[in-house]
């Protein structure tokens, strides 16, 4: 299957240049997404990105410049993955999901947004030959992670899940997923002092019990609501212990499992 590619320079592009890359995914869809510069840095690993919410980061280039929402813990602490060998690629959402609240929770776990991930994974290993492709996710975006690791198996080298949707005011979500249903490694991520009522931290302790947990405390005072990025939730003052942390362990090093 062939698929549209349209690339938005910044200038000439040299190897590991920064760009914005978009491709139909399916008729009449297509997805875009950043491909970071590594600032010099050999990358031994891909990590696509997805943020929480609704999804949307609203890509774009304005005067020369690439402009996105980067308050989300995942696009904020994309240097810290640079640093560590692991080369971002940040996700915006479908065109057809760029209305109103953006994805969906059944949007996340469907056939179509599988779809659209492989196509992007497809591309990405083109650019990128012989790294591993992990899709890295938070909050909202955890079920993407879930639903789609699973969908997508080996077609990714693994998943990571960090402050994971385990309910919502209807009732559980991720906390009653059969993780187990996962054929790729799977990595929880959770901050202990996480506020969100969707996101407690109890579900993540009774998870690890049988997955890899990463646990994290301290952090700076939250300047954002509980549910919010600039807390406990988005690793707010953690972000280089937390990132280093999931870097390890995608490049199967050894990795704490207590942050403090």
């Amino acid at each position: 299957m062939r698929y549209g590619v349209v690339l938005l320079l910044l200038a000439a592009l040299p190897a590991q240049a920064r760009e914005i890359v978009t491709l139909q995914t399916r008729p009449g869809v297509s997805v875009s997404f950043f491909v970071t510069g590594m600032q010099g840095v050999q990358p031994k690993a891909v990590a696509l990105m997805l943020i929480g919410g609704g999804g949307n980061i609203h890509l774009r280039q304005e005067g020369g410049k690439i402009k996105f929402g980067a308050q989300n813990f995942l696009p904020r602490a994309r240097r810290e993955f640079i640093a560590a060998g692991i080369q971002p690629v940040i996700l915006d959402n479908p065109t057809d999901q760029q209305m109103g609240d953006g994805m969906s929770d059944a949007f996340r776990e469907s056939a179509a947004h599988t779809t659209d991930l492989r196509a992007v994974i497809a591309d990405v290993k083109k650019r990128l030959p012989g790294l591993p492709v992990f899709l890295v996710t938070t909050s909202r975006s955890t079920i993407s992670g879930a639903y789609q690791a699973r969908a997508l198996g080996g077609e990714l080298a693994g998943v990571v899940l960090t402050s994971s949707l385990f309910r919502s005011r209807q009732g559980p979500v991720l906390a009653i997923f059969d993780f187990r249903s996962i054929a790729v490694p799977v990595l929880f991520v959770h901050h202990r002092d996480d506020a969100c009522s969707a996101t407690p931290y109890f579900d993540a302790e009774r998870i690890g019990r049988a997955f890899p947990l990463i646990s994290v405390s301290g952090g700076k005072p939250p300047e954002s609501r509980p549910c919010d990025p600039l807390s406990a939730h988005g690793y707010f003052g953690k972000e280089a212990e937390t990132v280093a942390a999931i870097a390890a362990w995608m490049l199967g090093k050894p990795y704490p499992k207590d942050i403090r």
